[in-house]
């Protein structure tokens, strides 16, 4: 229980349909450097408060499980270790792979739980022997695409008591279950920490490097503080020093992190499409077992982006999405999620 209101009412949900319910706050790793920075606001002790608030309503054990040094090894420095590297990671997938599907699972089960269930936009389906993990029926707030190292251990022992139902409806059952986060905001940002300006935060890891904005002729137009911070398709965290009023917006095209220096371009068009339709994965995960790769399915190549039409190819260990038009903006250590309709298959790191 993460003290917001989706987990809140997942947790009652699940103790109206008659279960025995514990409330488990999951206490991460916090930068101790952040909250005196602007604009960021430390808020685990109100978010803590306000699940312990949910439970006593709940009238439900409420329990802290620490796992901050989980959370900074396999969260941040991963996340860390993968911006050095030039690539762009997805930090919320680690989180559920690592802390809610990993510490915390392990945690539940060895107390004898039953089921861990979170406030996720997803659902769970029982078929054939198998565990299918499905999108949320909300597809406004569908999270399933952050869940796709998940496995048939985990899946088998999950619930999402709230994948069935909308964002506003949920809201609606927060008042009427009386609780005190009805009308708490979402949370942003990453996975437990909430909203942070991403080079305020590694720049406390990475030292800050001035390198060379180039056009697509080669010319030197701009500087950067370092291209580890920057991601492709970005159009702000760099300085265009020749320019004219009349200047449309330019978009990071290219990225050498060797030389510490970024391409960017003002031809929209060449930033929102790839040259190449096909997207290599590692690290690749399937929740249910390896699909067909005779058929079609359909992927995203990031969060919110829209399910494109792709066929799986496998080269050994290798594995490729052919997509069957070019895509947006592809980013290496993003993830690829693959759906069948509405069954999430599985995923990998975009390599």
């Amino acid at each position: 229980m993460s003290g917001g209101v989706d987990s809140s009412v997942s947790a009652a949900l699940l103790k109206e349909r008659g279960y025995d319910v514990t409330g488990v706050f999951i206490k991460v790793w916090q930068p101790e450097f952040l909250p005196a920075q602007a604009g960021f606001e430390c808020t685990w002790r109100q978010d803590r408060l306000d699940a312990m608030r949910v439970c006593a309503k709940l009238d439900i054990p409420f329990l802290t499980l620490n796992l901050e040094k989980e959370y900074k090894k396999e969260v941040v420095d991963y996340m860390i270790d993968e911006y050095k590297a030039g690539r762009t990671p997805n930090p919320d997938v680690m989180c559920n792979k690592y802390i809610k599907f990993g510490g915390f699972f392990d945690f539940a089960m060895k107390r004898g739980a039953d089921f861990v269930a979170t406030g996720h936009y997803a659902r769970v389906k029982n078929t054939k022997g198998k565990t299918q993990l499905l999108a949320g029926r909300d597809k406004n707030k569908d999270q399933s695409y952050f869940l796709w190292t998940l496995t048939q251990k985990q899946l088998q022992k999950t619930l999402f008591p709230i994948g069935d139902i909308d964002k506003p409806q949920v809201r609606k059952l927060a008042e009427k279950f009386g609780l005190s986060t009805a009308v708490k905001k979402d949370s942003q940002g990453l996975c437990f920490i909430g909203k942070i300006d991403m080079k305020d935060f590694l720049k406390n890891y990475i030292k800050e490097k001035k390198g060379n904005v180039i056009n697509e002729k080669g010319e030197v137009v701009g500087e950067h503080d370092g291209a580890f911070y920057l991601t492709i398709g970005q159009r702000h965290g760099f300085r265009i020093t020749k320019k004219s009023p009349d200047d449309a917006p330019y978009y990071i095209v290219g990225k050498n992190i060797a030389k510490n220096m970024i391409t960017v371009s003002q031809n929209q068009k060449k930033i929102l499409e790839s040259e190449s339709k096909i997207v290599g994965l590692k690290n690749v995960s399937w929740t249910a077992g390896e699909p067909d790769l005779s058929k079609k399915y359909s992927a995203r190549i990031r969060y919110r982006a829209p399910l494109e039409a792709c066929a799986i190819k496998k080269f050994g260990n290798a594995i490729e999405l052919h997509f069957k038009d070019p895509q947006k903006a592809v980013t290496e250590g993003q993830s690829a999620v693959i759906y069948d309709k509405d069954i999430c298959l599985g995923g990998g790191i975009i390599a």
